[in-house]
């Protein structure tokens, strides 16, 4: 199967994801569906020797849910030692160069994080993995993980890797009392020209940072594909990954309204997420886009739901779950093959799903799991999953190739610089010509 051919399939899946959102989300039921779904699959106690894992959950809440699984897969496979392959850089934007210099000199590790959708493909592709059919089989399929998840790690009939989590990637974190210090109603803007004129009236009352947003580059992308969602809604943002017009007026104006956004937000003091983040929580920002892991920053600090800190879907996107997935893979070559097979078979668990969202802030991607058991910002994730429209995410591998990806931050970068509105316009298109 031709590359493109893999993307338009995985663009078909996340479509299908929107048309289907109520038969995708978490269930109250305690108990796993569709046979064997523990764990402790495989050999009593793990397969032995050293199991080397690699992420980019270095720092912040994603540290925190790592070590969660850390610790139950020591518990599960007291066999198998885990050795941390974490590297730094939010949304792997380093470790990714340096698992590619690794898998290129075939030296993998022996499981990798990538995203669910058109990011997988390029591993696939590059015949850099291997299914995963016998795990997930023993992990209950698509009696426990929603088919239309599967059809986006899957090819020709094989599952190149396991879903540890759903995360939510357009959520405003709001801080009331930085509102309040304007005047700024705590519910969410109708829209983005709405919430334009909210960080008008912030700027007025004194407040110098409205907006916090890092400046690493993955960061601005994942802030960018919100306002695109919210100005085109959620069938024409998708449909720009299949055959819709970059050059349309609605990306022109989203990029319009995206100049005017950062107009409001700091230009230093926040390299990467976990920065951009606590601006908000410190009082020192009214509100920042991120990613459903944020919320286990929040809650790392003493921060009280819906006292000290507020969220919403980002204005104008009310209705749409912005859509990423993690997972994990089995690397061909792989130094040691049964252990990774024990740490997808923990990551693939009802337990270690658990445990691992409740820490990170995400959502199961098996469906067993009870909602009862999370906080109230999963439950509601779990909602909107459950039934709203279903986009997918730019900065975090679902809508692209990792160089579709890398050519869409490139343009990003650059407006971030020279706010060259045609310019920024005319790079979105032509990295859709050179990867649609």
């Amino acid at each position: 199967m031709r590359f493109k051919a893999l993307i338009a399939a995985g663009l078909a899946s996340l479509l299908a994801l929107s048309a289907c959102g109520s038969d995708t989300a978490p269930t109250t039921n305690d108990t796993p569906a569709g046979g064997e779904t523990t764990a402790a699959q495989g050999t009593e106690g793990g397969a032995g020797g050293d199991v080397g894992v690699f992420t980019w959950w270095a720092e912040g809440s994603e540290k925190v849910g790592l070590e969660a699984l850390e610790k139950r897969f020591k518990e599960t496979f007291p066999n198998d030692n885990f050795v941390n392959l974490a590297v730094a850089g939010g949304a792997g934007s380093n470790a990714q160069a340096k698992l590619e210099a690794d898998l290129q000199n075939n030296n993998p590790p022996d499981s990798f994080q990538g995203h669910a959708g058109a990011e997988l493909f390029d591993y696939i592709q590059a015949e850099q993995i291997v299914p995963v059919n016998d795990v997930m089989d023993e992990l209950g399929g698509a009696n426990v993980f929603p088919q239309n998840l599967l059809d986006l790690i899957s090819v020709d009939g094989d599952i190149f890797s396991i879903p540890s989590n759903v995360h939510r990637s357009n959520v405003a974190w709001v801080n009331p009392e930085v509102l309040d210090k304007a005047g700024v109603s705590h519910d969410a803007p109708a829209d983005l020209d709405a919430w334009i004129a909210d960080m008008d009236k912030l700027k007025a009352a004194g407040v110098e940072t409205p907006l916090a947003i890092g400046t690493a580059p993955w960061t601005q992308v994942h802030f960018f594909e919100s306002v695109l969602l919210a100005e085109l809604g959620t069938d024409a943002y998708n449909a720009l990954f299949a055959d819709g017009d970059w050059k349309d007026a609605k990306v022109a104006s989203a990029v319009s309204k995206y100049a005017k956004l950062l107009s409001f937000a700091n230009t230093g003091g926040a390299d990467d997420w976990p920065q951009a983040t606590d601006m908000v929580i410190d009082g020192k920002a009214a509100y920042n886009v991120m990613g459903d892991w944020a919320v286990a920053q929040f809650n790392e600090k003493g921060k009280v739901d819906g006292e000290d800190y507020l969220y919403w879907p980002t204005p104008g996107t009310d209705g749409t779950f912005l859509f990423l997935a993690d997972s994990f893979t089995l690397p061909k070559g792989a130094p040691n093959t049964e252990g990774a097979k024990d740490w997808l078979r923990l990551v693939g668990s009802a337990e270690g799903q658990k445990d691992f969202n409740l820490a990170k802030g995400s959502i199961p991607a098996r469906t067993d799991v009870s909602v009862d058991d999370f906080p109230p910002y999963q439950q509601s994730a779990m909602e909107s999953f459950k039934n709203d429209k279903i986009a997918s995410s730019i900065a975090h591998g679902a809508a692209t190739s990792n160089a579709w990806k890398g050519e869409i931050q490139a343009a990003v970068s650059g407006f971030w610089t020279n706010k060259d509105e045609a310019a920024f316009v005319d790079a979105l298109a032509k990295a859709a010509e050179n990867f649609r």
